[in-house]
């Protein structure tokens, strides 16, 4: 399945919309405005929450718990990569790891070794924007959180060291 994802251009946060092919709103976004790190809950579109996004603080590289129902399903880390970004997720949903190109732009997600998702970021837009390819055996909720972390980690101008 294909979504597209756009963060919102007037929003105070980190806002996205989340859209499936055809261009109807499949999933929203919504952040905590103030608070010490990144807080993003992600919802369908009956406002049920499926996905707690909670960055972790004080760590040498971007770290992010993934929670669903309230449980930790997932941790996200940045690995330390000279050329190719990658992050290695410790999940319950099974053994998962991404890798980007050298920009940081397009991202593989890994489940067991075998590509599970495609993830395209947009060049020249005015907000971050992706296209994301997941496989129709996965979790979309869980994939798209993921999609966010990426965001919030390497294209959050909030973050930018």
């Amino acid at each position: 399945m294909i979504f597209y994802v756009r963060e919102k251009i007037f929003s105070f946060g980190d806002d996205f919309t989340i859209r499936d092919i055809d261009g109807y709103d499949a999933y929203k976004v919504k952040s905590k405005i103030f608070s010490f790190g990144n807080k993003l809950k992600l919802y369908s579109m009956d406002d049920r929450e499926l996905v707690y996004i909670e960055q972790k603080l004080f760590k040498f590289l971007p770290e992010y718990l993934i929670y669903e129902n309230g449980f930790v399903t997932a941790v996200l880390k940045k690995e330390f990569s000279f050329f190719k970004p990658r992050l290695r997720i410790d999940s319950q949903h099974g053994n998962f790891y991404i890798e980007g190109n050298i920009f940081a732009y397009n991202f593989t997600i890994y489940r067991n070794g075998i590509p599970v998702a495609e993830i395209y970021k947009k060049a020249f837009t005015f907000t971050d924007t992706y296209e994301v390819n997941i496989d129709d055996n996965e979790s979309y909720p869980f994939i798209l959180s993921l999609v966010i972390a990426i965001d919030q980690i390497f294209h959050d101008d909030r973050n930018q060291r």
